[in-house]
């Protein structure tokens, strides 16, 4: 059966309407750029560079490192590291193996760690300095046989290096924040000393597993998305093919966005190396830091989350450094608003762009045409190769007339296969074809697709608010909650009713020296919002809990209004 696919229309100029699969593997990416841009700048840490000829030979003498340590094809490696030249090495000597990534946050708790490490059961762990001692307090049981800790200061400048080792109070904070000593691990240094692997040894294929990304929890505990490295080349193919314009050998990528999430490791990791890109690494986001590097090395490509832009547009003015010359930045995880679209492409000449994915797709499903056709409030187009439909939630084998809101169900070669050792989430997540076709993956989130083929997210089916009877969006309620003036941050969850199964309720941050009234704050939302939408309370808090890129996890949200 042939379905609609309103957004080839759509398209920007250059860009194909079908994808021509990647039949090698991530390695076999980096190792084409290694070869066709041995002297171009691969990395860039606080300023000090590594070619890509450099890069080339420091993962193949870190995967000979692992394969004499025991690691074999097919292996787990738990990776618990920021953004850094170790992290790029690591991941891509793990994947020469065959063996298989597992990204970790290393600002995880001992707890939210200890339930992933039971999960994937990883013998082998590459670590930053400052969480090694969290992994070597897990016990026994969970089967760590080595852990290789990873000092990242040593790929600093040598000027800073020596900064660091000064006696006065800032450059022993900045030390402490980038290591620490450990005993008891194999150094990544010494990792370093061996041979190159020799050619032989086994490489790994398209359809092997090579990466598991877990989920980011939102509804319950994180599970291991299996990604292949067919997905995750696929992915990156389809990031090129989205921005033609865009040559290859000369762009500069701005890693921000954490790299063991799905975002960032695909649109830094992957996408990034696959172009022969300068890419340009920050362990975690300062506007200062990153203001720096534009003055040098605008991006070409810059991928993060909205209140990155609005932090850099600020600091920018504050120290007047002109963001001319960032040429494309792309913005998922939350929804982006007009108000930073508009200042954002004006202060840099470039465009600024919606994008939608999810960890079990490798992650980017949709975007915005890098053009002047892009629409505000949308998602943008699904990318090619990518189909999608709008299906009824309780029945997704119906489909929801054009224009007309439901769940949006995916599928394309940067969709995953199932969960890691998990055979009924995976069932509960797909539906069968019709067609003979690949199946159908359940996003869990209700969308509407106009005649264009743009798609706007409406909200998860699993944060709905069922309120009377009636479905509630939270996101619409926050935008109306939002609109008061001095509401800084919103986020709406329902919680249990004796009456109504739920009621509707707002938690609001307010911005510095704004006052907080709720009667004017739900009198607001009722003058946008039908009387059952409208937040029964509003609730003032100090601040909402986030994910690492910044998205209000409304589930906590709901967890700390019920404890009150």
């Amino acid at each position: 059966m042939d379905y609609p696919r309103p957004w080839l229309s759509s398209y920007a100029d250059g860009v194909p309407e079908e994808l021509e699969l990647p039949t090698g593997s991530l390695y076999d990416l980096v190792e084409e750029s290694v070869r066709t841009y041995p002297d171009n700048v691969a990395l860039q840490f606080f300023g000090r560079t590594t070619s890509y000829a450099e890069l080339g030979e420091q993962i193949e003498r870190a995967a000979e490192g692992l394969r004499r340590l025991g690691v074999q094809k097919g292996d787990t490696v738990a990776l618990v590291l920021p953004n850094s030249p170790q992290h790029v090495v690591a991941f891509y000597a793990v994947l020469r193996l065959g063996a298989i990534v597992v990204e970790h946050n290393p600002l995880y708790t001992p707890r939210e760690l200890r339930h992933q490490f039971e999960d994937h059961g990883a013998h082998t762990v590459i670590a930053w300095n400052n969480v090694v001692a969290t992994i070597q307090d897990f016990p026994k049981d969970l089967g760590v046989a080595r852990v290789i800790s990873v000092d990242i200061a040593e790929e600093l400048p040598l000027a800073m290096r020596a900064m660091l080792r000064l006696p006065v109070a800032k450059a022993r904070e900045s030390r402490a924040a980038l290591t620490s000593k450990v005993s008891g691990t194999i150094l990544w240094k010494d990792l370093l000393k061996t041979d190159r692997i020799e050619p032989r040894i086994v490489r790994p294929t398209a359809d092997d597993v090579a990466i598991l990304q877990y989920t980011s929890g939102t509804t319950g505990y994180p599970k291991g998305a299996t990604l292949t490295h067919l997905n995750l080349t696929s992915n990156a193919a389809q990031a090129r093919a989205w921005v033609p314009t865009v040559p290859r050998g000369t762009a500069v990528v701005y890693a921000v966005l954490p790299m063991f999430h799905a975002y960032g490791l695909t649109l830094c990791l992957t996408f990034a190396m696959s172009m022969g890109a300068r890419l340009v690494l920050f362990p975690k986001f300062d506007p200062d830091l990153v203001l720096d590097v534009v003055k040098k090395h605008p991006a070409t490509f810059l991928p993060a989350v909205p209140p990155i832009y609005e932090r850099l547009m600020s600091r920018a003015k504050e120290k007047g450094v002109s963001l001319k010359g960032i040429q494309i930045a792309i913005s998922g995880a939350m929804p982006l608003q007009a108000s930073v679209v508009e200042p954002w492409e004006a202060l840099t000449g470039g465009y600024l762009v919606e994008g939608y994915g999810l960890s079990e797709a490798s992650p980017v499903l949709m975007a915005n045409p890098v053009g002047p056709t892009r629409r505000a409030g949308t998602v943008g187009l699904p990318l090619p190769g990518t189909e999608a439909r709008v299906v009824d939630p309780e029945n997704p084998t119906v489909d929801r007339p054009a224009g007309e809101e439901g769940e949006l169900i995916v599928r394309g070669p940067q969709v995953f296969s199932g969960y890691w050792k998990n055979p009924d989430a995976t069932a509960a997540v797909f539906v069968e074809s019709t067609d003979g076709g690949a199946p159908w993956f359940r996003t869990g989130d209700i969308v509407s697709i106009d005649d264009a083929g743009f798609v706007r997210i409406v909200d998860r089916i699993k944060e709905l608010i069922i309120t009377g009877g009636f479905n509630v969006s939270p996101s619409e309620v926050e935008e109306a909650v939002r609109a008061y003036p001095g509401v800084a941050e919103a986020a709406v969850v329902g919680l249990p009713s004796s009456h109504s199964g739920e009621e509707v309720v707002a938690a609001v941050v307010m911005a510095p020296g704004a006052k907080f009234d709720e009667a004017a704050i739900r009198e607001q939302a009722r003058s946008s919002l039908a009387a059952y939408k409208v937040p029964k309370q509003v609730i003032h808090v100090d601040e909402l809990p986030k994910s690492l890129i910044g998205k209000v996890l409304r589930r906590k949200v709901r967890e700390r209004l019920i404890k009150r």
